[in-house]
């Protein structure tokens, strides 16, 4: 018989308040309390915390506090990862993030999501898992919706919301979230015809 943690994993219906689940949760929370609890002369009490928190990456992500997720374990970064100020990783599935990728303040990461069926959604709640590739800048206050995978080398504008896949070396911003250009050699080396996202967009 799965346990609720394996049932959560695996993506499937799970209760939430299931003991051991509860425990994971509040030892991620007393991790984060303790992380941003620290001063900037403090990093390596901030590397040991987040090498605890984190299912992998914690010996070199430059994680700006205050910081916050659900459990911790589920999130799984590659080399040198980035987070400013007042991310969320709601990591009830797993967050599989690639190298270099950097995220602007106030991202929001979920994986959580919840059943349309209101009796059911007082006792039970699913997740799905977000991929994001390596070379990513997520801008600031954008937020990536359960089961979205962002590809590699891809720019997201700030305040998007990302409810679909965003392909590999695009420009990619809006509510929802849509392609507004390849990234290519050229756009790389000149700003020409570019217009902050926020205006392009209208968000």
């Amino acid at each position: 018989m799965q346990s609720e943690r394996e049932k959560m994993l695996a993506g499937e219906l799970y209760n939430p308040l299931d003991p051991e689940l509860v425990q994971a949760r509040n030892r991620a929370r007393d991790l984060c309390q303790d992380l941003n609890a620290t001063r900037e002369e403090q990093q390596e009490e901030r590397r040991q915390i987040l090498q605890k928190l984190l299912g992998a990456g914690g010996e070199d992500v430059w994680m700006q506090p205050p910081f916050f997720c659900d459990y911790g374990t589920n999130i799984f970064l590659g080399r040198r990862c980035f987070f400013n100020f007042n991310c969320v990783v709601l990591d009830v599935c797993r967050v599989t993030i690639g190298d270099y990728t950097l995220f602007g303040p106030a991202v929001q990461i979920y994986t959580a999501t919840h059943p349309f069926d209101a009796e059911l959604r007082r006792s039970q709640e699913f997740a799905k898992p977000i991929e994001i590739g390596s070379d990513v800048w997520v801008g600031g206050g954008a937020i990536i919706c359960p089961g979205v995978t962002i590809g590699s080398r891809s720019v997201i504008g700030a305040g998007s919301v990302v409810t679909r896949d965003i392909p590999d070396n695009v420009f990619a911003a809006g509510n929802p979230c849509r392609v507004i250009r390849p990234i290519t050699i050229s756009s790389l080396t000149s700003m020409e015809g570019f217009e902050p996202p926020t205006l392009r967009t209208g968000i």
